[in-house]
């Protein structure tokens, strides 16, 4: 196995980056009860990163273009619940079987977005990654209290003339935003994996807020870095083998009784 400190560092510490940004965002979702916004938005990272791979854009920069534009879409369009977030997912899986049918080498990029390309990532998904870092610290910073009040009181927006479409943009572009770079560097399941698991035991286990930020962040980082050990031991694709890790973590945690 390769050192950590030679060829995969680069890899290593961008995927770590985006599991910890995602499994905070996740969180988020999870309040909102839009987690299907992380698979539409991944889905239209998947088709306009290999989009932009077939006219030779890098990955990372064609599928944050795809997914912010679906999310300006969704919030100037005033789109509500998560009917919008299926509509990208479908629309998303076609245009990406038919540009991976029609252009060279388009099958094997197709496959390569979907299990993730960690092992081959460089300085511009490191700087990606850590530029969704500084966003997301930023973002919680600013949108969490807004998105729990509204969570408890759906109606204090309207009541107070406040105009609520400025905070959804920024929080469905930040969701975009760490859909699209998860997508090109650990994979569309892989991404969807960290931003749905994490949160979603973290809502089970967490006796507050602030417990539910620790555990989903811990449960990712540690899911993450177990994960990328493994398939570089097993030499196995990183995208799946970080999926299976999840799921298994999670079936145990079931097996747990849930927090009052």
């Amino acid at each position: 196995m390769m050192s950590l400190d030679t060829l995969f560092a680069v890899p290593f510490v961008s995927g770590l980056l985006v599991a910890a940004a995602l499994s905070a965002v996740g969180v988020l979702l999870r309040l909102r009860n839009e987690w299907l916004a992380a698979l539409g938005f991944a889905h239209l990272a998947g088709a306009s990163a290999l989009i932009g791979l077939a006219i030779h854009v890098p990955a990372v920069f064609g599928a944050t273009f795809g997914a912010a534009t679906g999310a300006a879409v969704k919030t100037l369009g005033r789109f509500r619940g998560n009917t919008v977030y299926a509509l990208m997912i479908l629309a998303g899986w076609s245009v990406t079987l038919l540009v991976a049918a029609n252009t060279a080498l388009g099958s094997v990029i197709g496959h390569a977005m979907v299990e993730g390309q960690l092992y081959f990532a460089g300085l511009s998904h490191l700087t990606a990654a850590a530029l969704l870092a500084a966003a997301t610290v930023a973002g919680l910073y600013w949108l969490m209290p807004i998105v729990i009040r509204n969570r408890f009181f759906p109606g204090h927006d309207a009541a107070n003339r406040v105009p609520a479409w400025r905070w959804h943009l920024a929080f469905d572009l930040l969701t975009a935003l760490g859909m699209a770079v998860a997508t090109a560097t650990v994979g569309l399941m892989g991404a969807f994996a960290l931003v749905f698991i994490p949160p979603w035991l973290a809502f089970r286990s967490a006796g507050n807020w602030k417990q539910a930020l620790v555990i989903s962040l811990s449960f990712a980082t540690i899911g993450y870095v177990a994960a990328f050990l493994l398939a570089l031991w097993l030499d196995q694709p990183f995208g799946p083998v970080l999926v299976a890790l999840l799921l298994f973590a999670a079936s145990v945690m079931q097996l747990r009784p849930r927090i009052a």
